[in-house]
């Protein structure tokens, strides 16, 4: 004998029966029906506004744009600088963020510094960075040059 679909059923203990409230307090549900007393979430119907709603004050989600969507936290942003950007110094520069900040290209030097492969690089140079593009390091070591990724400082570097 095979087992079709009219045959196939939950299994025990997976399915409850409804709740059936407001059918007389020997019941236990009587009365309020487990819904309290009075107030809007007593009503019957849709018994509570949307999630931000703070009671008629202006949502703390609307107050603060950055609260909305999703906020990854841990993101690193970078200050990008493209490699026509580095044809202004002379060959056999070592050009390092501090450098680069000196010279106006960085507006300042609290964030890790990328470069980026857009443009031309015709001169050998030592370009130091926390990262670096594909195209941007196949660009740097085409006209002589050579990448240094800067290390990232780690918390015990900081505290000695």
């Amino acid at each position: 004998m095979s087992i079709g679909a009219q045959d196939l059923r939950p299994p025990q203990g997976a399915t409850h029966s409804k709740k059936r409230v407001g059918r007389g307090n020997g019941s236990g549900q009587g009365t309020y029906a487990g819904k309290g007393l009075k107030g809007q979430k007593s009503r019957s119907g849709k018994n509570k506004p949307y999630d931000a709603f703070e009671g008629g004050q202006f949502p703390t989600s609307r107050k603060f744009h950055v609260l909305r969507g999703f906020n990854n936290k841990w993101r690193v942003e970078f200050q990008p600088v493209n490699v026509s950007t580095l044809e202004r110094f002379d060959a056999g520069t070592s050009i390092t963020p501090e450098l680069l900040r000196e010279a106006g290209i960085l507006k300042h030097l609290r964030e890790p510094v990328k470069v980026l492969g857009q443009g031309d690089l015709s001169k050998k140079l030592t370009i130091s960075a926390h990262r670096f593009s594909e195209t941007a390091k196949a660009k740097i070591e085409a006209a002589g040059g050579t990448a240094v990724v800067i290390a990232p400082e780690t918390d015990e570097a900081k505290d000695s």
